[in-house]
């Protein structure tokens, strides 16, 4: 697959808008036709973006033979389902973050695409950015030494709307899966699955989950501290310690933005990795890496650790519920 992908994308959200956006920076792949449940909100979203086919049911979008490969960027209750649906059109398929509800609907979506033999990935668009390919070196050549602890902060302020999605349970409402899997995916990247996991959770004023507090053990010893809010606008930074040195990833650590190496002994490395648009296309390009290569999933965003972190979001909302 030499030419550039031709994307279908199911949804017309705001995250739809930014994916498509940031694709035009990219040669990597072109949105070619949108979704929607309704043919007046596709018509609209591609009269926005120039996309040139639009379907009124997701159905007939996965069906389109004009399309190589599915975004899924409908709400989190949906992803189960529209992402099934495109691996049973025989579609590769990119499932925004939060992969699923639960780590058994993600299970189920893993199981599906390796007995089909098709490419799924979650869209933890942070993976793919070029401060988070720094980071990863750094940590590959052992440049922090023994990792001590991760923090990692994501809290931003919503207005008290029963009806927004971040508080709306129907919608799949909570801080944690749509700010805290920034955290948590953070954390698991770098120190791997947590042994155990502690949580302080506080609802919101509908019952879903408002802010939490995280502590994660992992082998070896070393802690992760995070911390999830929808109620207020937080610093959004995020650290990785280590014996030898520590980066510091300033705010917001999950969109393009600037690293400091910072050594024990010895002057900071400065890194900036900030770019033009939101960052999104990376994780195309990773879609369109893996595609041309015969890759089924992403080594930077691999299946079984996208499982792992619903796993742990689990284990934090078990303790809400008490």
């Amino acid at each position: 697959m030499d030419a550039p992908l031709r994307w279908g994308v199911i949804g017309t959200g705001g995250i739809a808008g930014d994916f498509t956006a940031d694709l035009a920076l990219t040669g990597s792949g072109t949105v070619v036709a949108v979704g929607s449940r309704t043919r007046e909100r596709a018509h609209a979203f591609a009269d926005r973006f120039g996309v040139p086919r639009r379907h009124g049911s997701y159905a007939a979008l996965v069906e389109d033979p004009e399309v190589d490969v599915v975004y899924v960027a409908t709400p989190h209750p949906m992803h189960h389902e529209d992402a099934l649906l495109a691996l049973r059109a025989g579609k590769p398929v990119l499932v925004e973050k939060a992969f699923t509800m639960d780590a058994a609907q993600a299970r189920d979506l893993v199981g599906v695409a390796r007995a089909q033999g098709l490419f799924l990935m979650e869209a933890m668009w942070t993976r793919f950015l070029p401060h988070t390919a720094r980071l990863r070196q750094l940590l590959a050549d052992g440049a922090l030494g023994e990792l001590v602890v991760v923090t990692a902060d994501h809290g931003q302020w919503f207005p008290r709307d029963p009806a927004h999605r971040l508080f709306d349970p129907a919608l799949g409402g909570g801080a944690l899966l749509d700010l805290g899997v920034y955290p948590v995916s953070f954390a698991s990247m770098v120190l791997g699955a947590p042994s155990g996991v502690t949580a302080l959770v506080t609802p919101a004023f509908t019952g879903v989950d408002g802010r939490t507090s995280i502590l994660l053990d992992h082998p070896g010893g070393a802690h992760a501290v995070l911390h999830c809010t929808s109620a207020a606008r937080t610093p959004t930074r995020a650290a990785v310690v280590g014996t030898d040195a520590r980066v510091e990833v300033e705010g917001d650590f999950y969109a393009p933005t600037v690293i400091t190496l910072v050594p024990r002994e010895g002057e900071p490395e400065r890194f900036d990795g900030r770019v033009e648009g939101r960052g999104l296309r990376f994780e195309a390009d990773e879609v369109a890496r893996c595609l041309r290569e015969g890759l089924l999933e992403s080594p930077l965003m691999p299946l079984d650790e996208t499982v792992s972190v619903m796993e742990t979001m689990d284990a934090v909302l078990a303790q809400a519920r008490g």
